[in-house]
Parts: C-alpha cells; structure tokens; sequence
C-alpha cells in the first residue's frame, strides 16, 4: 500500500535531486552501491550499540537512493536489465543489514534472546516473501497480490519505531518498547504475507495448468477425422516395420 502512494510522492519530490546528480556526471548505479553502503553502516554501526536513534537517522538518509536511482534511470532513458537487477538484488541486502542490526543489538547490550529471533524472522521472512513473487513470475505466472506488509511498510514500521525508541536515550520514558512492538508486527505481518502470495501462486499454477491441459486437448479433437486415420495407418506401418 506504501509502494502506490509515498512511491509516487517522494518520486516527484526527488527528481530535482536526482536531476542535479545527472548534471554532475553521478550514475544510477553509483547512487545504488552508496546508498545500500550507507544503509548497511548505519544499520551494522549504530543498532548493535543500541544507538537505535542515530542509526535511524543515518539509514534514513540513504534509503531514499531507492527512488533516487530509479528517477535518474529514467530520466536518462537508461532503465536496464542489469540496473533492475542491481537494485532488487542490494535491496535485500540492505533489509538484512537493519534486521541483522536488531538482532546483534537483543543478542547483546539488549539482552532479549526472544526479539533477536523474532529479529531473525524478520529478516528471513522478508527475503522469503520478496523471492515468492520474483520465482512466481520466473514462471510465467502474474502473482497478482501483494499482501498485507510489504518491503515499504516492514521498513517504516521498524525504522520509525526504531527511531522513537532511541528517543529514550535522551530522557523520553517508555518508549523504548516500541521496538519490540513493531518488530512483532512486522514478524505477523510478514508470515501473513507470505501465505497470501504462497496460495496465490498455488492457484495461478493451478489454473495456468489447467488451461494448458485444456489447450492441448482441443488441438487434439481438432483434428479431422482424415487426419487420425493417416497417423493410425503411419503408426501401425511403424509397427509392422
């Protein structure tokens, strides 16, 4: 749901962003490796320290290359197989390197071993959920559902939560517990997702087999009378041969 409307918004806020770094002769490319860096060094320097405030801010800062590369691509007129690949691929990247961040962080100074799994999930299941539909229409199939929690909303409902938790830090009391209440979410929300594209693909499968059988048989019956009998004379000449 956050890809259909913030997508288009901070899309048109960026580009004259992304117009300035075409000027200055920066690739799309270039763009994607820096902000997937700067995601993985916020997310892996400042969450295991429990500095949950400062690594949402440095995260968030680079996150937003997401769009920015995407814009310029297109601006150029350069959207490519490769560049599609490049930032699909690091995007996954970088969602591991947040969730990775949490679960040093309750392994360690937050000393929570049921978060640093529910961590754990949430980083598996958000790779899991992304390769569902990526495989779905590997083979042919639409995968027509995006489900419940997307990579969009698992990462504002960690990064901003994350980030009002760091707030306790400087004296906000309670909020700490935010975290733990959005990594929850994001945990449900993920497995839910999941089955939803898991019994999509199951029946787009389904009925994409069904009218491939359908088709085959039609082709079969078509065939006129004539031509049976010339395949059954050609058969049985094989056979007395």
């Amino acid at each position: 749901m956050l890809n259909k409307y913030a997508r288009a918004f901070f899309t048109r806020v960026l580009t004259p962003f992304a117009a300035f770094l075409i000027r200055r002769g920066v690739s799309p490319d270039t763009v994607t490796l820096l902000g997937t860096a700067g995601v993985i060094a916020g997310a892996l320097v400042f969450y295991p320290r429990g500095e949950l405030f400062w690594g949402t801010i440095v995260i968030t800062l680079f996150v937003f290359s997401d769009l920015v590369d995407g814009n310029m691509a297109r601006q150029l007129g350069r959207s490519s197989r490769w560049g599609a690949f490049l930032d699909s691929t690091l995007d996954r990247v970088a969602d591991g390197a947040v969730f990775g961040g949490f679960a040093l962080w309750y392994a360690g100074g937050g000393d929570d071993i049921v978060l640093c799994a529910v961590s754990i999930f949430c980083l598996t299941s958000g790779q899991v959920v992304s390769y569902t539909k990526a495989r779905g229409e590997s083979i042919g199939l639409p995968v027509a559902v995006n489900g419940l929690v997307e990579r969009a909303e698992r990462l504002v409902i960690s990064l901003v939560a994350a980030g009002l938790a760091g707030l306790h830090k400087f004296g906000v009391p309670g909020i700490q517990y935010l975290l733990p209440v959005a990594l929850w979410i994001v945990a449900v929300g993920s497995l839910v997702t999941l089955i939803q594209r898991v019994v999509t693909v199951r029946r787009e499968a389904a009925e994409a087999d069904a009218a491939a059988a359908s088709e085959n048989t039609g082709q079969n019956t078509a065939q006129t009378p004539g031509q049976n009998a010339a395949q059954n004379t050609a058969q049985n000449s094989e056979t007395a041969s």
